[in-house]
């Protein structure tokens, strides 16, 4: 006769071994994907902080702290137009758990500004999910001599080449030049570490402009330290209501977006991947996160690996575009 214990001892035994059975047979990243995230997370900004992709990397870290109970760390590493901090990325151990907070600069500008490359934007790296846009403002400094739109471009056509921009990475400046063939003006660039840089030194009048995003400029333009003679979006920006357009300031048309997405190593297994898009995309939804980006002059970006990418491509053949109109020479 067989004791209770003893059919309670091979009950046990028989599930032990089905439960290893079926984990040995599902893909080999499944049981990883399962426990994932499950140690701290690093997200890696190519800006110094103060920058919009900055705001949102630690924006988005918040909620996915939250969301998942793990740490989000937040690394700047600015300088050599992003190269330092995908470098960074790529040189990581690619499981997830560093992740690229790019902008339209790193993720699609660079591509149209340099001849080569020591990345490829689109093949050594596999999209997440988009964030935010925001349209750029021009600054000048808050004691400048020019009022409007149409007095700076009078200026600069006064004085081909005199009047100095200010670029705190590749996309302000193509945006630059961009106005400069709109505005059939001719002015200088002078390249800042990031946004921010950029920014103060048009405050500081050390640069007559630069194009700006909202989060890094709003605050100085309320306080009187910059003026902003125009918004490059279609429509104005609640933020800054009394702004006009480009298009009402005398430039018709003319707009230009900053936009900030997630990215990891394209090494990175498809199950951790799909499992961080899927946290991510999901902070998108929610309330809170519109209401963020409304209070600093953004929009949230929806969409998720594949509208990613598709938006990071045709991004990549407007921004060639743009380089070869305005007559930009690659670098």
């Amino acid at each position: 006769m067989i004791s209770r214990r003893t059919t309670l001892k091979t009950l046990g035994t028989s599930c032990l071994f089905a439960v290893a059975v079926a984990a040995a047979a599902l893909p080999a990243g499944h049981a990883l994907a399962q426990d994932f995230p499950s140690k701290p997370i690093k997200f890696i900004v190519p800006f110094p902080p103060g920058s919009g992709t900055d705001t949102s990397a630690r924006y988005f870290g918040r909620k996915l702290s939250e969301m998942t109970g793990q740490p989000v760390v937040v690394e700047n590493k600015s300088g050599a137009n992003g190269f330092i901090a995908v470098r960074a990325v790529l040189s990581a151990p690619a499981d997830g758990y560093t992740v690229f907070i790019g902008s339209n600069s790193t993720l699609a500008v660079n591509a149209a500004l340099f001849k080569s490359l020591p990345y490829d934007p689109v093949a050594d790296l596999a999209p997440l999910t988009m964030m935010m846009r925001s349209p750029a403002l021009l600054i000048v400094p808050g004691t400048s001599d020019h009022k409007t739109l149409a007095e700076l471009i009078g200026a600069a056509k006064a004085q081909p080449d005199k009047l100095n921009y200010g670029a705190g990475s590749a996309g302000y400046q193509l945006m630059a030049e961009l106005f400069n063939d709109a505005a059939k003006v001719q002015t200088h660039h002078v390249p800042f570490k990031g946004a921010g840089e950029a920014v103060t030194a048009v405050a500081a009048g050390t640069v007559q402009m630069a194009f700006a995003e909202m989060t890094s400029a709003q605050e100085l333009v309320k306080g009187g330290k910059l003026r902003a003679l125009a918004v490059a979006a279609e429509k104005r920006v609640p933020a800054l209501s009394s702004v006009p357009t480009a298009s009402e300031a005398g430039l018709p048309g003319f707009t230009a977006y900053t936009w900030v997405a997630a990215m990891v190593s394209a090494k990175t297994p498809k199950p951790e991947t799909d499992k961080l898009a899927a946290l991510l995309t999901r902070i998108e939804t929610l309330p809170e996160t519109r209401e963020f980006y409304e209070r600093i002059g953004a929009e949230v970006m929806r969409g998720g690996p594949e509208e990613m990418r598709a938006f990071q491509n045709s991004e990549i053949q407007l921004w060639k575009n743009i380089a070869v109109k305005a007559k930009v020479e690659q670098q």
